[in-house]
C-alpha cells in the first residue's frame, strides 16, 4: 500500500498493492495501522456508504460542520469517477484550492479527504459503484455544501454542463464566498 501526499498535503492518495494472476486479484483496501502511521493521528471509521450512479451524475460538494465533521476514505468498486476535494479551512495556505483524482475499478486508487474539506465527484461511466468510509455519522443539521460550479474554484468536471445530473439540493448550494460555515485552519477537529 503506497501513500502519497497531494498538492494539498492533508489530502492523501492511496494506491493499494494488487496481487493478481490468471484467477483474478486480491487487494487490501484498508489498513488502519498503516493509514494512521502515515497521517500521524487516529481515525476511527464508524460508517460505510455506497452509491450506484449513471454517467453524468454529480454529487457534491458536501461537508459536515464540527462536531459532526467527517473524514472520508473514498474508492470506486465498479466504473470510474472524477473525485474532487476542496480546502474550506479559513486562513489555510491552500484555502479554496482543490485536488482532482480519477478513481476507478481499474486503477484501484483511493483518496483520504480529511475534516475541513468539501468533497464531490462526477460519474464517468454508467453503473459506477462508489464506496466510502466516514469517521462520524451523518448529521442532517450539520450537512452543508458548496456550489459545484463556483467559478472561483476553477474545477473542470470534464463533462459538459448539459451532461450533468444533479440533485435539487446540489443545484442550490452557495458559492464559497457566500458560505459562512467553514473550518478554521490549525484547529484540531479530531480532539
Amino acid at each position: 500500500m503506497q501513500f502519497t501526499r497531494t498538492a494539498i498535503p492533508d489530502i492523501i492518495l492511496i494506491e493499494p498493492t494488487v496481487y493478481g494472476d490468471e484467477r483474478g486479484y486480491f487487494i487490501e483496501t484498508f489498513r488502519q495501522d498503516k493509514l494512521e502511521a502515515f497521517v500521524g493521528y487516529a481515525i476511527h471509521f464508524c460508517q460505510d456508504n455506497e452509491s450506484k450512479s449513471s454517467k453524468g451524475v454529480l454529487r457534491g460538494l458536501h461537508y459536515q460542520l464540527h462536531p459532526a465533521a467527517q473524514t472520508k476514505l473514498v474508492r470506486v468498486i465498479q466504473g470510474s469517477v472524477l473525485d474532487v476535494a476542496v480546502d474550506i479551512r479559513k486562513s489555510s495556505p491552500t484555502f479554496g484550492q482543490h485536488v482532482v483524482v480519477e478513481l476507478s475499478s481499474e486503477n484501484k486508487k483511493q483518496l483520504l479527504v480529511p475534516r475541513g474539506f468539501a468533497h464531490g465527484f462526477v460519474v464517468l461511466e454508467d453503473d459506477t459503484i462508489f464506496a466510502y468510509k466516514v469517521d462520524n455519522y451523518y448529521s442532517p443539521e450539520n450537512d452543508r455544501g458548496i456550489a459545484f460550479d463556483d467559478s472561483s474554484l476553477g474545477i473542470d468536471w470534464i463533462l459538459g454542463h448539459e451532461e450533468l445530473k444533479l440533485s435539487d439540493k446540489d443545484t442550490k448550494q452557495p458559492r464559497l464566498s457566500e458560505t459562512k460555515d467553514l473550518f478554521e485552519y490549525g484547529v484540531n477537529y479530531y480532539a
